[in-house]
């Protein structure tokens, strides 16, 4: 799962913990059968298969009720957070912009809206819904801030999206560090060329400003400006000398660069600062197969390997490595598993590519 797949789960949990709690928790379940109308005893047994993952009978169930009681509060909603779950996003819209005309403060609605509109790619109409959410006196843990900025990055208004995210991160708007932050989403959104321009301002508010020059290399990483991006991790370097990243991304800039033996020193200073980090033996792994050292790269893989099996381009490598050395069967192993883990355990009919680390885009 990304991370913007896994921001929008926690948000969606969080809208949906509320609502479908506090339906739950009116009392006991045989007490409320015997007092309650039959429609809050029907909207509680949805609920319950909804948190049991039974979408389908509990959909059935909402419908029924939508025909008796159309104008049942939070009936709405939870058929949209239904809708939602399988994917039926425009059925969730109209599910959940009936909840707000019903009732017009319904938090977990308007964000659920907002969110729905944006999985469907409309951020510019998912802006004054979660504009609205955003202004609510009533701010919960659970905020579209996040979103938000994000939607104002799809539509070009970085000014809003660093405001925004100045806000959550409690910075001031035109800050060094709020125009760093903004920098950094937009770079994880692959916007390059305003994440420069960004990276560049707060570098011009702040020369000394810690991690903008690791990031500003980061970015001539992504754009494939190799010698650019050596610079800026130099310069972050002499900034922050401590920083074992610095040195793992300086050793793949110069991998890529073809300077093998600047690599491996790099490298091997970001080891002796954090062994306990798979990026450095990874690359140590490639810069010594390319050099036909393959024994030596197999010690660094099987290390990184050890340290995260479930690494699928480390297997690949570690396949190369055997090969290289003529241990064919131990290579067709890992290159089997290697394709497992990237495409699944049935991976015959996936059109396996050869991976490799850091090759394109940065880890994120």
């Amino acid at each position: 799962m990304g991370w913007l797949s896994a921001y929008i789960v926690c948000l969606v949990l969080g809208a949906a913990s509320q609502t479908l709690s506090q339906t739950q928790s009116r009392s006991n379940p045989a007490a409320v059968k015997a007092t309650e109308p039959p429609s809050v005893v029907i909207t509680e047994d949805a609920t319950q298969l909804i948190n049991e993952g039974n979408l389908k009978e509990a959909l059935g169930k909402l419908d029924a009720l939508a025909v008796d009681h159309p104008g049942l509060v939070g009936l709405e909603y939870l058929r949209g957070f239904v809708y939602y779950q399988q994917s039926d996003l425009r059925k969730a819209e109209i599910a959940f912009r009936r909840a707000i005309s019903q009732n017009p403060q319904d938090r977990e609605s308007r964000q659920m809206l907002g969110i729905t509109l944006y999985r469907q790619g409309r951020p510019a109409d998912a802006i004054p819904v979660l504009e609205a959410e955003h202004s609510s006196p009533a701010m919960t843990n659970v905020d579209p801030s996040y979103l938000l900025a994000l939607c104002y990055i799809d539509v070009d208004r970085y000014d809003d999206a660093r405001h925004t995210l100045a806000a959550e991160y409690g910075f001031v708007p035109d800050s060094p560090s709020a125009y760093l932050l903004t920098a950094r989403i937009l770079l994880r959104r692959e916007s390059m060329v305003p994440a420069e321009s960004t990276a560049r301002k707060a570098l011009q508010l702040n020369p000394r400003l810690p991690l903008a020059h690791k990031l500003l290399g980061e970015i001539y990483l992504a754009k494939s400006d190799i010698n650019q991006a050596i610079q800026e991790f130099q310069s972050e370097r002499n900034f922050n000398p401590l920083d074992a990243t610095i040195y793992e991304r300086l050793g793949d800039a110069y991998f890529r660069a073809g300077d093998d033996e600047q690599a491996r020193e790099s490298l091997n200073r970001a080891l002796l600062l954090d062994p306990h980090s798979t990026g450095p033996y990874i690359l140590l792994g490639k810069v010594l197969v390319r050099e036909r050292n393959p024994l030596v790269a197999t010690g660094y893989l099987e290390r990184a390997l050890h340290m995260d099996p479930g690494n699928y381009i480390t297997h690949y490598l570690l396949g190369q490595a055997y090969h290289a050395s003529g241990r064919t069967q131990d290579a067709s192993r890992e290159f089997e598993k290697s394709e497992q883990l990237r495409f699944g355990a049935d991976s015959s009919s996936a059109q396996a590519q050869s991976p490799s680390p850091y090759e394109g885009k940065l880890p994120k």
